[in-house]
């Protein structure tokens, strides 16, 4: 269970939200909803640790996210604006370094089937650097075939990917739920994920 308790974040002399609660159970997605400058970036990265909120609570199954440290972290998985992929590197070689990272250590052969499901078969072996945009978020989304972390995180993951991805994206996102994970989301987009009785936060309402 991921619980926020009277949440208040500022940006200068500015207050994004306050006083803000919500919970979200396993097998729950929450979609995070508002205009530009509403603080949903702000929200999904003070839930990962990177912004530190002005005041109220964070917790992750009923302890303080901020007491756990390390332990929360290797918990959830963030994906934000940018890949976090180096271009030097092949798909392969950026999922094997992540795969470390999150202490999840698979052969490379669940690495290279995961970019075969996401669309790069074929493209293993290149450099990132030589693939285009939409390949590379591919390769960073293929980070969610490999975690094996409950809480995903995930903001604006939907751009920049043509409708198959898109599509596949979804289904992933609906095995995890599926599965007792946690996903908290950010998109502007309209896909069938977000449609109909979905559990939202609007921010700026």
């Amino acid at each position: 269970m991921l619980e926020v308790s009277q949440l208040e974040c500022r940006r200068g002399d500015r207050t994004l939200f306050s006083a803000l609660d919500f919970s979200v159970a396993p097998g729950n997605l929450l979609h995070v909803r508002g205009a530009n400058g509403s603080g949903k970036t702000t929200l999904l990265r003070s839930l990962c640790g990177l912004f530190t909120p002005d005041s109220g609570e964070i917790r992750w199954q009923g302890e303080s996210a901020r007491r756990l440290g390390e332990e929360y972290r290797r918990d959830l998985l963030y994906f934000g604006h940018h890949n976090g992929i180096k271009g030097d590197l092949t798909g392969v070689e950026n999922l094997r370094i992540a795969a470390t990272l999150d202490a999840n250590r698979g052969d490379d052969g669940v690495i290279w089937d995961a970019l075969a499901r996401i669309g790069l078969a074929g493209f293993e072996d290149l450099p990132t650097r030589m693939l285009s945009q939409g390949q590379k978020k591919r390769v960073a989304l293929a980070r969610l075939m490999l975690s094996r972390a409950p809480l995903w995180i995930l903001d604006e993951p939907f751009t920049a990917l043509d409708l198959g991805a898109v599509d596949l994206l979804q289904t992933l996102i609906a095995e995890h739920v599926a599965a007792d994970g946690l996903v908290v989301l950010t998109t502007h987009q309209e896909v069938e994920l977000t449609a109909g009785g979905l559990a939202s936060l609007h921010l700026g309402s």
